[in-house]
């Protein structure tokens, strides 16, 4: 079997019998949590961690299931101050089940003696299966084969199956099946300084005498949640019925099972469960809709069958094969599943964002910052719906957009750097700094450049599905008032008769003002800046688009003025960007900072991806050198084309030659710590142009980045979103080289030498498609089976065709 190494033991491993399992062998405390991370199991609305069902949170194993967008606040005072934040909420765990044996104590790993333990995700259903056979205290040898999933069919449920063989015993044991409310966010060691408790205790109900009930409110936001599961036994496929002993609590409810187990014979517990809250559509009492639900349940096996159907077309429609490289192509399908476990088409209908840490950890609170920059790419291709409710989350929001820029002195719509329930700012005015103890003040709410992001993603969802509806009555009205908030931020400098924005963040994160400055921000940070003008060109026209009706009442929302439309057209032309030696400087004044000496620190400390953190604990600030966290005036190059890129700057007035991006692109790269994983997508996206085995050393280490936690522990808090999306994003758009531009699929390949080629599934324009670019070739084949599917035309190199319904075009590279 091919190994993947995730953890110090030898004889603990993860690796793949085929490239679409996840799978380890042995346990290890160690490594307990991130394998919690990793095998997931989610549906879109919920998604709960891969914890054993038999233990408890106890700083080895953490259980914990999460639904998008159900957030609660809460304050903590330190020293004095009242520090507010919200969390995406831990909510009640549903997976208790607990055998006891004899009358002995209940099963934990770290009191038996393990004999065989294998651990493995099943990425085609997101099944995770636990096989395990154990001797106890008495010398009783045990198999238990552990399996379970969120349903991908019927989104409020989660099923969980349990086959117990005695191997060298008979006797009498227990089961334990339980709904626990007692739980709290305790997942983020650097956050058990701050109030945890999100939940007050609602009740609990025995409905039916094999269902067992719980519903518990969150404290601020006053979300109802409510669980039920039904417990059955079965022996040789037929159900059983044992004798049962209830216990409950306001906050906790049990069953126990009694069985009576022969040497050999397998026993099988079944648990499904469902899951309600009351911010679901159609729902009433939580109690009662949860209750009715699990009745109606299908039995495990039904339910099984039906969740890998849907799984399935997931699959059918998102695929993507890599050829001549099998750990590629096993991790693109790791990354391929999660992304679908947290946004599938049951998230199209939710009010839900995309939390940058996923839904199955509580890293960075759950909250959305831009990471949907780097996910939309990989849905907008596969699940436009999904795309468009999403897109909806900040639509939704406006409101408080409008409101938060009204606060700062601005027009339009200012988006937060950190977003949850309400569309309010959530970043945290202070940080705590691992290194060094200390909590820290936070200003990376200056991060404006989130506005930029969610306008370039309604403009790409509306590029590339020609969703003219959307652009009509939901996205023109976003454009706008973000080109409104834009405009508001920007001053007009006379002396050099251009446009500048100050007192803003960059993608870098590392500057957050100049050495030494008491004000917070930075002047004329070129990603934004020529972001900015781009986003006015587009704004200026963007009403002649629409249909006279529509364009009206646009205007008449917004209550646009003409004067502002002739600004956005002199913005567009007349932002300023600065330079220095020949390279687009990430900010103005960046060439006055200092070199730091790299070696130096590489030497110290080793692993310096976080050097803001360890500058600080060394009384220092990264604000004084030209250093950078991730990818920031190279955004530039990751988001446009060559062209595009060159059309703007040359419209602004300046000097574009050949080799900027190279030489740009060089320059931040010999300065950027990678602090995030995102950085490696980016830098490898900018390189495959003109570096391809620079890209593919920086792709493979952010692919395997969440598998490898090379961050130190940080998976285990959660998935990244972004990283996993990107580098699925990364092998279609810089690889095989596809974008949508004139109304045409282009496809311009810079396949890196490290594979033979690569084939994917995707729709474009409601057509599904299936693109396999090699090394000599390309071929689009188009899949039939779509009622409104139309032909679609394709441009590979200089050579157009147009791919008929149900028909293939291949293209000579040679």
């Amino acid at each position: 079997m091919t190994t993947l190494q995730t953890g110090p033991s030898d004889d603990t491993t993860a690796g793949r019998s085929d490239a679409f399992s996840l799978s380890y062998s042995g346990f290890d405390p160690g490594e307990e949590g991130l394998r919690e991370t990793l095998t997931s199991t989610g549906n879109g609305y919920l998604c709960t961690r891969g914890a054993a069902e038999w233990e408890d949170a106890d700083g080895v194993h953490y259980p914990g299931t999460y639904v998008h967008g159900l957030y609660n606040r809460a304050t903590t005072m330190l020293g004095g101050v009242p520090v507010h934040n919200e969390d995406l909420v831990n909510l009640p765990n549903w997976l208790p089940l607990k055998l006891r044996i004899g009358g002995a104590e209940v099963l934990r790993l770290a009191e038996v003696e393990i004999l065989d333990y294998s651990h493995e995700l099943d990425l085609r259903s997101a099944t995770l299966t636990r096989r395990l056979r154990f001797r106890d205290r008495e010398g009783r040898e045990t198999g238990l084969v552990s399996r379970r999933f969120v349903s991908m069919a019927s989104m409020h449920h989660a099923y969980l199956e349990w086959t117990i063989t005695p191997l060298n015993w008979s006797g009498s044991a227990e089961v334990v099946t339980a709904l626990d409310g007692r739980v709290t966010n305790d997942g983020v060691p650097r956050y058990r300084q701050l109030e945890s408790d999100h939940l007050r205790p609602g009740s609990t109900l025995f409905p039916e005498p094999e269902v067992i009930a719980i519903k518990a409110h969150t404290r601020q936001s006053e979300v109802v949640v409510s669980l039920a599961a039904r417990t059955l036994v079965h022996t040789a496929g037929e159900k059983i019925d044992v004798p049962r002993a209830d216990f409950r609590t306001s906050d906790y409810i049990q069953q126990t099972l009694s069985l009576d187990l022969e040497r050999g014979v397998a026993v099988t517990i079944e648990k499904s469960v469902s899951l309600f809250t009351s911010r679901d559509p159609a729902t009433g009492d939580t109690m009662t809709r949860a209750h009715r639900s699990v009745v109606r349940a299908r039995p495990i096996d039904a339910a099984y069958a039906h969740h890998c159907e849907a799984w399935g077309r997931l699959w059918q429609a998102c695929d993507m094969r890599v050829f001549g490289d099998d750990e590629v192509q096993h991790l693109l399908r790791v990354h391929i599943s999660h992304i679908l476990q947290i946004c599938s088409h049951h998230t199209a209908d939710l009010d839900a964002g995309v939390p940058a840490r996923g839904i199955n950890g509580e890293a960075y609170r759950g909250h959305i910052f831009w990471d949907e920059l780097f996910v939309f790419p990989f849905l907008t291709f596969r699940t436009p719906d999904v795309t468009r409710g999403l897109l909806m989350y900040r639509y939704r929001r406006l409101s408080e957009a409008r409101a938060a820029a009204d606060a700062a002195g601005y027009e339009g719509f200012m988006f937060p750097w950190q977003s949850g329930s309400l569309g309010t700012e959530e970043t945290q005015e202070v940080h705590l700094n691992p290194m060094s103890g200390r909590w820290d003040e936070d200003l990376s709410h200056n991060q404006r450049h989130v506005s930029a992001a969610i306008f370039y993603n309604v403009w790409q969802y509306v590029t590339l599905t020609e969703d003219t509806m959307f652009l009509e009555y939901r996205g023109a009205e976003m454009m706008l008032g973000i080109a409104r908030f834009w405009s508001s931020i920007a001053h007009y400098s006379p002396e050099r008769d251009r446009y500048e924005i100050h007192g803003v963040m960059g993608p870098d994160e590392y500057h957050e003002k100049y050495p030494g400055a008491s004000e917070a921000g930075l002047r004329n940070n070129a990603y934004t800046n020529v972001f900015v003008a781009w986003i006015c060109d587009i704004a200026a026209s963007l009403l002649d688009l629409l249909p006279e009706p529509r364009a009206d009442e646009v205007r008449a929302r917004l209550e646009l003025r003409d004067e502002e439309v002739t600004r956005w057209k002199d913005m567009s032309r007349k932002m300023f960007v600065p330079f220095h030696d020949g390279v687009i400087s990430q900010f103005e004044g960046y060439e006055d900072l200092v070199e730091l000496d790299w070696d130096s620190y590489r030497a110290q400390y080793g692993d310096i991806q976080r050097l803001d953190r360890i500058l600080k604990a060394e009384g220092d600030t990264p604000d004084r050198y030209k250093l950078a966290k991730q990818a920031d005036a190279v955004m530039l190059f990751f988001l446009f084309s060559d062209s595009e890129l060159r059309r703007i700057v040359r419209r602004l007035g300046y000097d574009f030659p050949a080799d900027a991006a190279r030489r740009t692109i060089e320059y931040y790269d010999r300065r950027t710590s990678h602090g995030s994983t995102l950085s490696y997508i980016t830098h490898a996206g900018v390189l495959a142009r003109f570096d391809p085995d620079a890209s593919w050393e920086r792709f493979k280490v952010a692919l395997a980045s969440d598998v490898n936690d090379i961050q130190g522990g940080t998976t285990r808090e959660g998935i990244h979103m972004g990283v996993m999306s990107g580098t699925v994003d990364l092998v279609q758009r810089f690889y095989a080289g596809m974008r949508v531009s004139g109304g045409m699929l282009r496809l311009d390949p810079n396949l890196p030498s490290g594979i033979d080629g690569v084939s994917f599934d995707m729709t474009y324009l409601r057509s599904p498609l299936t693109v396999t670019v090699m090394r000599d070739r390309v071929t689009v084949r188009h899949r039939d089976g779509v009622i409104d599917a139309t032909p679609v035309k394709v441009r590979v190199g200089r050579e157009e065709r147009m791919v008929a319904v149900g028909g293939e075009e291949t293209f000579s590279l040679t």
